[in-house]
């Protein structure tokens, strides 16, 4: 399956080792990603160049992904955004107790870390 190369999508990830999984992966799949290691680099880099997808990790430091997320939509609030930024939250953990909260930090959807291609082909049809 092929991919639109136009898609801009932010990684927000503070593990260097998942970074790499992630970043390979998308070259697989023919994707590039930029890459954040906190919330508040993410919510910048949103900020600045407008992307297509967010993959929020929920744990970094300085500002975790629910927080993060809030800024994201608050931003596209003030300023009128038209079309809003798909955030999917990654974790480790089980998420199901985390999904209300997710959903009110205006994340959209989630996946479970480690990511496996087939979720990302499904994740990419969706945009």
């Amino acid at each position: 399956m092929e991919f639109n190369p136009n898609l801009k999508i932010l990684l927000a990830e503070d593990d260097k080792i998942n970074q790499r999984i992630m970043i390979l992966t998308f070259r697989h799949m023919g994707v590039k990603c930029d890459i954040a290691s906190n919330g508040k680099e993410a919510l910048e880099m949103y900020q600045q160049n407008l992307y297509n997808l967010i993959l929020m990790d929920m744990q970094m430091p300085v500002m975790n992904g629910l927080e993060a997320s809030r800024q994201i939509r608050a931003f596209e609030k003030e300023t009128g955004q038209i079309n809003r930024v798909f955030i999917v939250a990654l974790t480790g953990n089980d998420i199901s107790d985390k999904k209300e909260e997710c959903l009110e930090a205006g994340m959209d959807d989630f996946m479970e870390k480690p990511l496996q291609d087939k979720l990302f082909v499904e994740l990419f049809s969706r945009l």
